[in-house]
């Protein structure tokens, strides 16, 4: 067996293990809350039709988009600002450590006073979430780089533009990939929530009528699609990720092998 096709079992297992149990565990289910599985999948091949998808999936996908874009521009010149400077991180630190405490849920009534209900105030939600983890790693990144490095780009005069995109942003990559990983995850919970309040489309707004409507295999079905994009979100940052840091996986497998 190659290592490709051991590690791709090893991922399927689990998830097929745990989809086995889940129907024959609700084979006989006369719940009304709790429908066996086989009635989900119907449900879900019935409720997810093209016209579903165009009128609520894409304008959910469409503003994780772009507030996780926001979030990473922002997070990112932010943190190359703060960790580039030692008193500008001190003196900002008290109030960045105030506002990352606040979860961002708690600040959708705030966003909706000034954002209005439509896609803005869904984006600024996201972005408000999202911003946090690149921001802090992006700083950690910057202050972690080898004092050597900084030394030798001074030596040789690197210009402003040159030592942002050749030391700063290329050594601080690896944590700002973790950040923005993180960030993601955090969006598609954002993205869901904001969408919950006063929205008219999006999967937050589908399933909770759903649940409200008392059609309870479609609100599971929701909740099951929300899981797959998910899954398929992580996998396509994989992806990027392994591209982005291709000459970082390779000089961790260098020493490695050293």
């Amino acid at each position: 067996m190659t290592e490709v096709a051991r590690r791709t079992a090893y991922a399927i297992a689990l998830p097929l293990l745990l989809v086995t149990a889940w129907w024959f565990a609700t084979a006989d289910s006369t719940s009304f809350y709790w429908p066996s599985l086989q009635s989900i999948l119907e449900a879900f091949v019935d409720t997810w039709t093209l016209d579903r998808v165009q009128q609520d999936v894409l304008p959910s996908l469409g503003r994780l988009l772009v507030g996780f874009s926001l979030a990473v521009v922002i997070g990112v010149l932010m943190g190359l600002a703060i960790g580039s400077s030692d008193w500008l991180r001190e003196t900002l630190e008290p109030p960045l450590e105030f506002l990352r405490a606040i979860p961002p849920p708690v600040l959708v009534p705030v966003i909706m006073l000034f954002a209005g209900i439509g896609d803005g105030m869904k984006i600024a939600v996201i972005v408000s979430g999202c911003v946090w983890p690149v921001l802090l790693n992006t700083v950690e990144g910057v202050r972690g780089i080898d004092p050597v490095l900084r030394e030798t780009a001074t030596s040789y005069r690197l210009g402003r533009r040159r030592r942002i995109t050749s030391l700063l942003l290329r050594a601080a990559s690896p944590q700002i990939v973790a950040g923005a990983r993180q960030a993601l995850a955090i969006g598609i919970i954002l993205m869901v929530i904001s969408e919950m309040f006063a929205a008219t489309n999006g999967l937050g707004f589908t399933i909770v009528q759903f649940q409200r409507s008392f059609a309870i295999p479609q609100m599971w079905s929701g909740v099951l699609l929300l899981g797959l994009i998910g899954v398929a979100l992580s996998l396509l940052f994989r992806l990027v990720e392994i591209r982005v840091l291709a000459w970082y996986h390779g000089h961790r497998a260098s020493q490695r092998k050293a």
